[in-house]
């Protein structure tokens, strides 16, 4: 593949980020979360070609940044060939519909980010079923807004404008069960691969065998530091999020001694509450 094709390839992306007075520290963006934003992209597959961070006194309802920065957001996704808008904030589904429309180009917030990332990482069965959990969750309050393209069908049979009627309303309603119905089963599932965790829990504590997780920042080197210790030729690679399912191995610290020694997703500033468990 020649070096222009792979550019093709890559989506260009630029990264806005709001801070208020108001904002709380996993609410609020600064230099050092857009920074992180950045490595998030990259990680992702795209590549940041300009960043933005913006001051005001509190978020837009409408555009979450106001009209004006949404305009210059919109100049510099046009001067850099950009296709995708990154915040480094978390929106409502009416704020992203309301910027895509006036960008002409696909916004997504943190969360959305992190989880694509996730979809990527995500190799057990586990970790599959909790990425796809996440992400339905991610997904059922937006609904509403992937549809208002469709004037909704008034309960008392209301008039609609002539050419807007039809099966909005049921249909919303239809992948609202189907998500809801998905999600239930999701959960089931990742009960069931709970207790048999449980079980591995209890038979690696009747080993007495002492256990250690290796902890810190994502791409800090954990699973480096696994792999060098024990000799667990786990995947390692330079960026965020490349572990998502555990990984434990015995290590002999003396002659008479063995540890369990596991290595841990990495922690990240800002993770969405609903993100934890994926």
């Amino acid at each position: 593949m020649t070096e222009n094709q792979l550019e093709q390839q890559v989506e260009r992306a630029v990264l806005v980020g709001l801070s208020c007075p108001g904002f709380t520290a996993a609410q609020g963006a600064d230099e050092r979360t857009m920074d992180e934003l950045r490595a998030l992209a990259e990680t992702a597959g795209a590549q940041a070609v300009a960043m933005t961070l913006q001051r005001r006194p509190a978020p837009d309802a409408r555009t979450f940044i106001g009209e004006g920065k949404a305009e210059e957001v919109k100049a510099l996704a046009e001067a850099n060939d950009a296709t995708l808008i990154l915040f480094d904030n978390e929106l409502s589904p009416s704020q992203m519909r309301s910027l895509e429309e006036m960008t002409g180009r696909t916004v997504l917030d943190r969360s959305a980010l992190i989880l694509d990332i996730f979809a990527q990482r995500a190799r057990t069965g586990e970790g599959k079923l909790q990425v796809e959990l996440a992400q339905y969750q991610y997904i059922l309050p937006r609904l509403s807004g992937m549809w208002t393209h469709l004037v909704r069908q008034t309960a008392g049979g209301g008039k609609s404008p002539i050419g807007t009627r039809g099966p909005g309303e049921t249909q919303l309603e239809t992948d609202r069960r189907h998500i809801r119905r998905r999600i239930d089963k999701l959960k089931s599932d990742l009960e069931q691969v709970r207790q048999v965790r449980a079980v591995q829990r209890r038979q690696r504590k009747k080993t007495e065998l002492p256990m250690v997780a290796i902890v810190g920042y994502t791409n800090a080197g954990k699973s480096t530091l696994l792999n060098t210790l024990t000799g667990a030729n786990i995947e390692a690679n330079d960026r965020l999020f490349d572990t998502l399912d555990p990984t434990t191995r015995k290590k002999r610290i003396s002659d008479t001694q063995e540890i369990l020694l596991s290595d841990t997703v990495g922690f990240i500033r800002k993770l969405p509450h609903h993100l934890v468990s994926a």
